[in-house]
């Protein structure tokens, strides 16, 4: 089925320099799609733009974790208790991501995005300079907040600029910075990290975002999007069954996904063994092809349909790590192997973007900050229930235990049939 979205208002009173229309080839638009001065003509510039931001987000997001074995030594902490940085980020994010896209929501894109990066450089600034664990704790709370307020509204804006038949392009180019991010990024700030110790890597992530603002407000034309009177109007997609589903959908198949992906060094130690740096190889690996993955699903969901590019993609998962056990003790059946599940996790996030957009058209900063929720929230449960399930049923069975997350998020993309996008 293919998806649905908002229809472009009316062009009757003629297109607002600060609401865009919602698809810039539509003849009843009186604007130009090819005139210059026109936005939405260059929304692939403009998205690719928001995609360096979104890449320095990703960074500090990933990084953190190849650095924690440092700031346990620096702080003198258990790991564990430093790992509990990851998870203060993580909830931070979810929490504030949909109550600060309803607060905000009224303002000018342009505006939030630049504010968002403002603040999450604060954040990481104060992580770099903060003397103990509590000031890092509340630092790196600051920093989750900026970037829970920048990266939907990325994809939002991106979506907005591109109209409803490029939208799923648009919001694949913006996420092409999570990817990057996880193959450049983190790699570069653990390696500034290795060198000159953690707050370095701390201060890096500062710079990039003050790099990028600048760029947004001599680039990124103003942009409104639709939004309630109020916050309770706001937050009306909550109230939405069909919004609800969506976000299950993303709970359940991403928690399948940060499963393995998380407890990677564990699960394919022993193919990772056989060969020099080849946990770095198969991270390196998945990074490439969760790009690609990243910008065909894009390009499908705009053709085909989001809810039946995620109900595809989902039930390929479940049935790729089922067979992951079988690959983990050879690294010729890794390698390949962690190239098609790179590919088929990130063709994910951006078709479920799409549906969540054109069920919530009146919200849709709300609705995408709502699935970014859903989606930290699951990495905080992966985490968890991947320990537990290294301590139970172990490290070669774990990508089983996630193709039954996989499998309830195909069930879920069924059951939806006719009712989502």
């Amino acid at each position: 089925m293919a998806s649905t979205a908002s229809n472009p208002p009316s062009a009757a009173a003629g297109p607002s320099p600060d609401r865009l229309p919602t698809d810039p080839t539509d003849p009843s638009d009186p604007s130009d799609p090819s005139d210059p001065a026109d936005p939405a003509a260059g929304w692939r510039g403009n998205a690719a733009l928001l995609a360096f931001g979104t890449f320095v987000v990703g960074t500090d997001a990933f990084v953190v974790a190849g650095v924690l074995p440092d700031i346990a030594h620096s702080l003198r902490l258990s790991l564990g208790a430093a790992g509990q940085l990851v998870t203060v980020f993580a909830i931070a994010y979810a929490l504030g991501s949909p109550l600060l896209a309803a607060l905000t929501a009224g303002w000018s894109r342009r505006t939030v995005l630049v504010t968002a990066l403002v603040v999450f450089a604060a954040g990481n600034a104060a992580t770099a300079v903060a003397p103990d664990y509590v000031t890092v704790l509340a630092a790196r709370v600051l920093a989750a907040l900026g970037a829970a307020l920048y990266t939907p509204n990325a994809a939002t804006t991106a979506g907005a600029l591109a109209g409803d038949r490029h939208r799923g392009r648009a919001f694949s180019i913006v996420n092409i910075g999570l990817t990057s991010s996880l193959v450049l990024g983190a790699p570069l700030g653990t390696a500034v990290g290795e060198s000159y110790g953690w707050r370095a890597t701390m201060w890096l992530v500062t710079i990039l975002p003050l790099l990028v603002a600048p760029l947004l407000v001599v680039r990124l034309p103003r942009v409104r999007l639709a939004a309630g009177a109020g916050l309770r109007a706001r937050l009306a997609p909550l109230g939405d069954r069909r919004v609800l589903g969506v976000l299950a959908i993303t709970l359940v198949v991403f928690i399948g996904i940060y499963l393995p992906f998380q407890y990677i060094s564990a699960v394919y130690g022993p193919a990772a063994a056989q060969v020099p740096h080849g946990l770095a190889i198969v991270l390196l690996v998945f990074g490439v092809a969760a790009t690609g993955g990243n910008l065909l699903a894009g390009r499908l969901a705009d053709r085909y349909g989001a809810r039946r590019v995620v109900l595809a993609v989902a039930a390929a998962l479940t049935v790729v790590f089922a067979l992951m056990p079988l690959t983990r003790g050879q690294f010729a059946a890794a390698a390949p192997f962690t190239l098609l599940i790179g590919w088929l996790s990130f063709s994910v996030l951006t078709p479920q973007q799409h549906r969540i957009v054109a069920l919530a058209p009146d919200a849709p900063a709300v609705s995408v900050s709502l699935n970014a929720a859903a989606l930290y929230v699951a990495v905080s449960l992966a985490g968890l229930l991947g320990a537990v399930g290294l301590d139970t049923i172990g490290a070669t069975l774990l990508p089983v235990a996630a193709a039954v997350f996989t499998a309830a998020g195909t069930a879920l993309a069924a059951a939806a049939g006719g009712r989502s996008a």
